[in-house]
């Protein structure tokens, strides 16, 4: 049995396991994407953008992901920006509406409540050498069920910030 860790050729930034039953890889192997849905796909196709293992790993054994180059190391979460919060006709600019990365529910969202966010843009003016400006802000409570979460930032957000990703930073810690 052969491990590998593949890219998934339409969506570059995903990493697939593959097990294979024997060193030839049959076509129609079966892909496991991050525990999801089951893929199956031909061998040919999948391994197009997959690095060579290294030399010293034998037949059988499980690759340390970390060896391969487009592991991340930031140390934030991905989030959008969907809005204020608002009534029919009525908008509360005070509180920003925020998708934060595979959240899906409200209990997920559990983790992130009180976390600091950071809207980051470019002015068009520099500052001290910099033309990047940030809006600090922090996850206030969940919104609804589908993991969206309401936040609070220093300034309120424009509205050109609407669909715009935020950081979730991973502090301050709650554990």
């Amino acid at each position: 049995m052969v491990k590998l860790w593949l890219r998934n050729p339409r969506r570059p930034k995903t990493v697939l396991a593959a097990q294979f039953p024997d060193e030839s890889g049959a076509a129609g192997c079966e892909l496991r994407q991050a525990g999801k849905a089951r893929i199956r796909s031909q061998r040919s196709k999948a391994i197009v953008h997959a690095p060579q293992p290294p030399a010293t790993a034998s037949v059988g054994t499980e690759l340390n992901p970390s060896f391969f180059p487009f592991t991340s190391n930031r140390l934030y979460a991905k989030g959008r920006v969907l809005g204020h919060t608002r009534a029919q006709r009525n908008s509360k600019e005070h509180t920003s509406l925020l998708q934060i990365e595979n959240v899906q529910t409200t209990e997920d969202t559990s983790f992130y409540l009180g976390k600091r966010v950071a809207y980051v843009y470019k002015a068009q003016r520099e500052i001290n050498g910099s033309r990047v400006r940030v809006i600090w802000g922090k996850v206030t409570r969940p919104h609804g069920n589908s993991g969206v979460v309401r936040a609070k930032f220093r300034s309120n957000l424009p509205p050109k910030a609407f669909g715009a990703s935020v950081r979730i930073m991973l502090y301050p810690s709650r554990v």
